[in-house]
């Protein structure tokens, strides 16, 4: 009994080691990252902590909660990597504990303690709890969801439905409708599976969900009065429908990507599932389930809680194999229930668990300092802002070629400079229908406008220098190189 009491005191202080070394080393980086820290710090500056905009005009992709959290950071702490990296740490610490409780509840502690310590040292974990992202802050709002959700299920307590209503409001807050319709869908199996879906009677419907749109209407309706047509289109058109609907990376969009994803994402532990149970044990389980799914028209019967993580898992990554848009974070929240499933039977190897689970944690750390802050410098266009900060005039133009738009480089530097493109490409590139020119909201300048006798600052990826010689004229002397960006200055005569 005394050993499990210090069960979550254990998790709290690894997670606590884990999730925040190094992470005032770990510059912010391209692509992704970069575009939350500028978007909070351009409302830091402006005094609108509302209206989510960067480079001075507003901007649409991801409602209003994850920003709060950054905005917060940067107040207490100032506007450094440590604080930008905070907020998912320390809803990784949060989502550790949840865990640890909850299916300690369902189970018992020994089976918590190895469910929760199997999801602190997989690789997509440590990842995501320590990237400038929404993902971890949803993984818990869903979580916090399903839940209360289960608890108000099983104990018939109206308490537990209203948190779930509240936890799914606040998720929709972090990333917009997933944050109801993925928790929901999960339910709506759940009880179909158990063949009650007559407990939608008793789950509050009404006053739940009038909670969940008050709360909801908060941000949204304002936003909505405010910015009419431009959010509206944006945000529920390009970041929700058209990500649904239009692969934003095609190459990715292929049926094994998700379980290649589970591999890695679960590592170490995807390469304990050996352990499981022998093939032939496999082989029988997973027939007599479709036989009795086949004979009888309906999915066999299970324990509730066996029912409720396998809905959990199973509708999360069909739901994330129907949409279009393939990203590595988006079937994070299955990442709980599969914990659950590890813990089944590698509770029962607690020499292994250890061993690998402090394998796991030394590895990572090492890779912290030796491999993810050199390689986030590299991702990062911190060295050439360092260079245009200190070059740069009153009267100096700063702009990009090559590669992608490097928004570090004016978090880094606070100068937004132009994306060079040809006169006729640049009207293609701009915002304002359904198709992912969404994402251009930087200022572009045309490279035949380009003054002979102005002072200009290029950054240019190291890649697309002889392009950048052939396409732009005069004489341009390299002031900076770190291999992946170039900073040329134009020299004038």
């Amino acid at each position: 009994m005394k050993k499990e009491r210090a069960y979550p005191w254990l998790l709290l202080v690894l997670g606590a080691i884990l999730l925040f070394a190094g992470n005032q080393d770990l510059l912010v980086t391209d692509p992704v990252e970069s575009n939350y820290a500028e978007t909070a710090l351009e409302m830091l500056r402006s005094g609108d902590w509302f209206s989510p905009m960067i480079y001075g005009h507003y901007w649409y992709d991801k409602p209003i909660f994850y920003y709060w959290e950054l905005l917060l950071s940067f107040k207490l702490f100032g506007v450094t990597s440590f604080a930008a990296r905070l907020g998912s740490a320390l809803f990784g610490l949060l989502g550790i504990e949840l865990s640890y409780f909850f299916v300690k509840r369902l189970y018992s502690a020994k089976r918590a303690m190895a469910a929760s310590l199997l999801l602190l040292t997989s690789a997509e974990y440590f990842y995501i709890g320590k990237a400038i992202i929404t993902d971890m802050t949803l993984f818990v709002f869903l979580e916090m969801t399903l839940m209360a959700f289960y608890l108000g299920y099983t104990q018939k307590k109206s308490s537990w439905y209203y948190a779930a209503y509240t936890a799914a409001a606040i998720g929709t807050l972090v990333k917009g409708p997933i944050g109801l319709g993925l928790p929901g869908l999960i339910i709506l199996f759940f009880l179909w599976w158990r063949r009650d879906i007559k407990a939608l009677a008793h789950m509050k419907l009404v006053s739940g969900g009038l909670l969940y749109l008050i709360l909801t209407g908060l941000w949204y309706g304002p936003m909505t009065v405010l910015h009419g047509h431009d959010f509206l289109l944006n945000f529920f058109g390009v970041h929700n429908f058209l990500r649904a609907t239009v692969s934003e990376h095609p190459r990715q969009n292929v049926w094994y990507y998700y379980f290649f994803v589970f591999l890695l994402g679960w590592a170490p532990w995807s390469f304990t599932l050996p352990l499981s149970g022998s093939r032939r044990e496999w082989t029988l389980k997973i027939r007599n389930f479709c036989r009795h799914a086949a004979y009888q028209k309906k999915l066999p019967e299970v324990d509730v809680r066996t029912a409720f993580f396998a809905s959990w898992a199973f509708v999360t990554v069909f739901i994330f194999e129907l949409v279009q848009t393939k990203y590595m974070t988006y079937t994070f929240p299955y990442m709980l229930p599969f914990a659950v499933f590890f813990s089944s039977f590698l509770v029962q190897h607690e020499r292994l668990v250890k061993g690998l689970a402090g394998g796991a944690l030394t590895v990572y750390l090492i890779l912290t300092y030796m491999v993810a802050i050199p390689q986030c410098r590299k991702a990062s266009a911190y060295d050439a802002a360092q260079i245009v900060r200190t070059m740069i005039r009153n009267d100096t133009t700063v702009v990009t070629y090559g590669g992608r738009y490097p928004v570090s480089l004016t978090y880094y530097s606070g100068y937004v400079a132009k994306r060079l493109k040809w006169k006729d490409e640049i009207p293609e590139l701009l915002p304002g229908a359904l198709d992912w020119n969404a994402k251009n909201m930087m200022p572009f300048a045309s490279i035949e406008s380009l003054s002979e006798d102005k002072d200009i600052l290029a950054v240019v990826r190291s890649g697309d220098l002889q392009d950048f010689e052939t396409d732009i004229d005069g004489i341009w002397e390299c002031v900076h190189d770190d291999g992946m960006w170039m900073v040329l200055r134009k020299v004038v005569r």
